[in-house]
């Protein structure tokens, strides 16, 4: 275990990371939906950290943060939509992957090499302090082990990555505990829903009408790996009960009482922001397999079963 345990968010804090962050280093940064893996998105050599703490493939690219629409549109090129998108959600749990603006600083490795960039306006409160004294993108994918399960408290990240960051801000659990959603805004090309995410799918249609699902079997965005967010024990998905040697992770009022339950009372909201605090508990238990109950695909749930089936996929 390194020294590096989380400290709390003050200023002090802030000018700590500011500093470790602009000397190239990685810091545990709170968001509102999971704990970044924070560093300078305009330096190759801090992003290569960033890749190689996680043991994370050079092909998955990274979320630049960026501090407002204003920054977006430096690194990226946003059309109408992305503009309208960026307007009504941010700041907030939505990201945009859209073309890369030449101008922009965000190095190419973070881009993974696309020629597109993946934008979002992090609404947490120490996430913004961070971009307003920095004045640059922040790389922050999940700051845990590439594959595994992300991290919703400052102790998540500690435990995960030891002494590969410099330091951890606690900025308490993560209020939504499920990553961003991520749009494709392409011009000429109709938007996609390249991840579920925070914000559901009926919350953005009303804003942009339809959005198709992505089915082109190409990375780019983060998330889309088809083997992801896994906990140490298999997923069985769908269960109705407990096996022998399983932990059950249950769902609404109608679960065995002996269950892990995500939300009492079926709300998918609720169960988005424990499940990876029940995943992880369901973990820390040894067993070697885990069951979790149907989650309707509906609002959040839609993300949640995203994040299951991916946790639940053969892994190499």
């Amino acid at each position: 275990m390194n020294d590096h345990f989380p400290i709390t968010h003050d200023a002090s804090a802030i000018e700590e990371a500011r500093v470790a962050i602009a000397e190239g280093h990685l810091v545990g940064m709170p968001t509102e939906t999971v704990y970044g893996l924070a560093a300078d998105a305009t330096n190759p050599e801090a992003v290569a950290r960033v890749y190689a703490a996680k043991g994370r493939p050079a092909f998955n690219p990274l979320i630049s943060h960026v501090s407002s629409i204003d920054m977006a549109c430096q690194e990226g090129l946003l059309d109408d939509r992305a503009l309208t998108l960026a307007h009504t959600f941010w700041p907030g749990p939505l990201t945009l992957v859209v073309p890369v603006n030449p101008e922009g600083k965000t190095c190419e490795l973070a881009r993974a090499g696309l020629d597109t960039i993946a934008l979002r306006e992090p609404a947490h409160p120490v996430a913004r302090a961070l971009l307003e004294v920095l004045h640059v993108p922040l790389a922050a994918p999940s700051a845990n082990p590439s594959g595994k399960l992300s991290p919703t408290s400052a102790e998540d990240v500690s435990l995960a990555l030891d002494d590969e960051v410099a330091l951890v801000i606690d900025g308490g659990r993560s209020h939504l505990g499920v990553e961003s959603t991520i749009i494709g805004v392409i011009p000429g090309e109709p938007l996609r829903l390249l991840r579920p995410g925070a914000i559901s799918r009926e919350e953005l249609t009303p804003v942009v009408g339809y959005l198709s699902d992505d089915e082109s079997g190409l990375i780019s965005a983060p998330g889309q790996l088809s083997s992801h967010y896994a906990p140490n024990a298999a997923l069985r998905l769908n269960a109705q009960r407990r096996g022998k040697d399983e932990v059950l992770i249950g769902f609404g009022p109608r679960a065995p009482v002996n269950s892990l339950n995500l939300s009492k009372k079926g709300d998918t909201a609720e169960a988005a922001a424990n499940l990876y605090r029940l995943l992880r508990e369901a973990d820390s238990l040894g067993v070697d397999r885990i069951a979790v109950m149907p989650i309707p695909d509906t609002g959040l749930g839609e993300a949640i079963n995203d994040r299951l089936r991916r946790a639940a996929a053969p892994r190499d």
